[in-house]
């Protein structure tokens, strides 16, 4: 019975990773029910194990949503642009998968404008956002990356 734990663990794992990428699917939260589907297995993690996963879980999601903001600030984005990020990757979630992607780049250069600087400042901002946007996916891929890593150890013993 441990390896049917084991195999569903497994397939939410795979999973977690098309939840980097695809918003719909929150793959970090998929890679840290992947570890809990383990508890009645003898693959089971130690409690201590189980928090860590699961506050690196919460610290990746709140990153995923500040991060892009937090780009497109240091690259100078006004308060509109920072407001324009966080609208453009909430409206974006709407138009998948490409809104995703411009999402965030599109609200901060229409926030910029609205806050009335030049498109060539504005552009440097979208940029900001969008880089932003890259590392938070950079992130929850590094969090299933280890939830898979610490799995194969545990079953490779």
């Amino acid at each position: 019975m441990d390896w049917v734990w084991a195999s569903v663990a497994c397939v939410l794992l795979v999973l977690s990773f098309v939840g980097c990428v695809v918003p719909v699917i929150p793959g970090p939260l998929l890679a840290f029910g992947g570890l809990l589907v383990l508890m009645p297995s003898r693959f089971a993690p130690s409690t201590p194990t189980y928090i860590w996963f699961g506050v690196a879980c919460a610290v990746v999601l709140v990153l995923d949503y500040v991060v892009p903001a937090f780009g497109a600030k240091k690259f100078n984005c006004s308060k509109w642009g920072v407001f324009g990020c966080i609208a453009g990757m909430l409206i974006g979630l709407f138009f998948a998968p490409w809104g995703i992607l411009v999402g965030p780049f599109a609200g901060a250069v229409v926030g910029e404008l609205i806050a009335g600087k030049k498109f060539s400042s504005s552009l440097k901002g979208g940029f900001g956002a969008f880089l932003g946007f890259i590392f938070g996916v950079a992130l929850k891929l590094a969090y299933c990356a280890c939830c898979v890593g610490w799995l194969v150890v545990v079953l490779c013993r």
